[in-house]
Parts: C-alpha cells; structure tokens; sequence
C-alpha cells in the first residue's frame, strides 16, 4: 500500500538518505581500503592475520541486520539510522584509540562496531521504497543509490588528506575523521519525515507456509544462492588482498584507496540500468554476465602488476559483483512466497555474509602464503562452478517447461 505518500515528499526522503549514504556510508570504503593495511603494520613478523578486521567489518554488517530491524521497529526509522551512526562514530574511536595502542584485536574489534553502523546504511534504499509512491519507487531506489556513488568517492579522499594527520600513528587520522562524517550523517538523518508502518502483507495473507527444508532444497533457490556466494565472496576476496598486493608492489597507500575507490564506484554505479537489463535479457543471463567478468578481472590481475592492471581488474570485479549478485538476488526472489520471506531471507543471507566473511579472512592467508596471482587464480574453479550450476538449472527448468 502507498496511499498517503506523494511523490515530492518520497523524492525529499531519497535526496536525505542519499546524502546520509554518501557522508555515513564512506566509512565503508575507508575500512576496506585500510583496515587490511593498518593490520599488516599492527602484526608482527606473521602477516597472515591481516585482513581479519576486514573480516571484522564484513561480520559487523551481518551482525548488526538484526538487531537494527528489531530497533526500527522500536524507535522508527529515522532514530533507527541514527543510532547506527551512533555506533559507526563508537567504532570509529575505538579503532583510532587502538591504533594509538598499537592494539591489533582492538582495532579489529572497531570495525566490527563499525560494520554494526553499516548495517543500517544498507537499509537506506529499502526505506527510500517504503515511503515513496508505487511509481516513483524505482527512482527513489536508484537516488539512494546514487549516493554510493558519491560514498566512493568521499571514502578514498578522507583517507588520502587524513592517514598521517597524526603521524607517525598510520591512518588514525582517518578513523578519527569517520567519528565527523557520522556526526555529519545524523544530522542529515535528523531532517526525515519518514511513515513507519507495520508491513500487513503477511498478515493478511492466506496462503501456506512450506517447511524451510523444502524452501532450500528446490533447485532454483540452491543456484541462485551458490550464484550469490560466489560473486559476493569472489568480490570480498579480491578486493580485501588488492590493497595489500598494491602496496606490496610498490604503490601508495593513497594509490591503493583510489582502487578501491573506483571499485566502490564499479559495484554501485551500474545500478541504474541492471534492472532494466534483467527485464529485458533475463536474470539468469545477467548473473553468467557477472560471473563471466569476474574471470575478465581474475584475467587482467594475472596480465601484469602496472597500477593500470590492479585498477582495471578491480573495475571488472565491481562490475562482475553487481551482475552477479543482483541477478542472483532477484532469482532467490521467485523461491518463496511473501510469507515464507522472512525466514528465507534470513538463512540465505546467514549463509551468504558468514561466505563473505570467511573469504575475507582468506584473502590474508592466501596472500601472505601464496601472492597475489594465487587469489585470482581462485576466481576460476568458483567462477566454473557456478557457471556450470546455472546452466544445468536453465537447461533442466526449460525441458520441464517443454514437457
């Protein structure tokens, strides 16, 4: 239902939550890009541990999903999104405290904090939806959207003019300067009108609830998550381990976070038309276009090590990323009816962000024993699988549709 809301109101809500996403939001490309990096330099001789605050921010998220919509609930959405920020700034200060201290699991521990503020910053574009007119939901999505296009832009430049601001404590500075953009991002949350309702559709509905093991054992739902997994996993995996082989290859920091900058961009960018690309090519087919760019990247990273190389690889993998796990996404979608969502959702995204950790805290360990060729070279037999899992299932759904 949507009665009640306008469309000069819905885009006033987007055009905040874009904003908010942008500033709150960046503190998303500032651990990713650092946080491997302020490990390497907080471990001693064994490295392999490095990526494990990554790993902490990525758990953070998956952690925080809950408890933030059992607050939203609580408090409404807007003091929800704020108490986020509240927890991104309380991240942000411990993970400066730790650096100060020269405290490797502390700083690991801040940006799991952190990832907890990200949580809500995911649910951004969903309240965009909420409280927006049935045609101007698209658009409401896409401006919310296009703040993250904006986030990865702002994330690698704070890092840039702020990791010696107290030197020689490395990248301090930029956790300190997270603690402003939340500061910064509850005050934009602050201006929200937004109309919290009780979701009535599962409620209302009448239709039966299967028991979850059949839910997860249908074909489809099976492939779409082995899709989901492979290309947010193959993402996190790359992208956590490329700054550290940046640096490890001679380049800047600074060099490093404007990677993960146009990586950030790759991911969010290509929003605006994947959808109307899913409607006209098929889901299935956009997802074997991501998984088949996520090979173009692993390709391009094992040409050569020119800075040209990592950054274009990591465009590739952003790109791959969106494909693949939006196509994914939207078939899982067709799995379940609107009252067997919650508990679906639920375990899929157990399954896809407790893969997406784990593969974080991979990427040190590959990296630190084998290099940066040998996590590209991952990308293939994942990428195969999954490629040849789709296929089957297209194959089997099109013979069962002839029959």
């Amino acid at each position: 239902m949507t009665a009640g809301f306008n469309e000069k109101e819905a885009r006033r809500t987007a055009l905040i939550l874009a904003s908010a996403s942008a500033i709150v939001g960046a503190a998303a490309p500032i651990s990713i890009s650092i946080g491997g990096l302020a490990g390497l330099y907080l471990l001693g001789a064994d490295k392999s541990l490095a990526t494990a605050p990554v790993t902490a921010y990525t758990l953070g998220v998956a952690l925080g999903a809950l408890p933030l919509a059992w607050l939203v609930r609580r408090v409404g959405q807007r003091n929800g999104f704020i108490s986020g920020t509240v927890a991104t700034a309380v991240g942000s200060a411990v993970a400066t405290l730790a650096l100060f201290d020269a405290n490797f699991w502390l700083f690991a521990l801040g940006l799991l904090v952190i990832g907890f503020g990200g949580a809500s910053v995911q649910q951004y574009r969903f309240a965009a939806a909420d409280n927006a007119p049935s045609h101007f939901k698209a658009r409401a999505i896409s401006t919310v959207l296009a703040g993250g296009v904006v986030m990865a832009i702002v994330g690698p430049q704070v890092v840039i003019f702020t990791r010696d601001l107290f030197a020689p404590v490395m990248f301090a500075g930029s956790f300190a300067a997270v603690i402003g953009l939340a500061a910064l991002g509850a005050i934009i949350l602050s201006f929200l009108r937004l109309h919290d309702r009780q979701a009535v559709a599962v409620a209302a509905s009448d239709a039966p609830v299967r028991p979850l093991g059949t839910i997860l054992r249908q074909p489809r739902f099976v492939v779409s998550l082995l899709c989901a997994i492979g290309s947010y996993a193959l993402m996190s995996f790359v992208m956590t381990g490329a700054p550290l082989a940046m640096v490890g290859c001679g380049f800047t920091p600074d060099e490093a976070a404007l990677g993960i900058s146009w990586h950030v961009m790759a991911m969010f960018a290509p929003s605006f038309v994947t959808g109307r690309l899913i409607a006209r090519f098929g889901k299935e087919t956009i997802v074997a276009i991501g998984l088949i760019l996520l090979l173009g990247c692993a390709a391009v990273a094992l040409s050569g090590i020119a800075l040209w190389q990592f950054w274009s690889a990591l465009i590739l993998l952003g790109i791959g990323w969106n494909f693949g796990f939006i196509g994914a996404t939207a078939m899982v979608s067709e799995t379940y009816s609107e009252a067997e969502k919650g508990k679906v959702q639920g375990i899929h995204d157990f399954f896809l962000f407790g893969s997406v950790a784990f593969a974080s805290l991979m990427s040190g360990q590959v990296y630190n024993a084998w290099g940066w060729e040998m996590l590209n070279w991952i990308i293939f037999p994942v990428v195969v699988g999954c490629i040849a899992a789709l296929a089957l299932l297209v194959a089997a759904e099109r013979r069962r549709v002839a029959a």
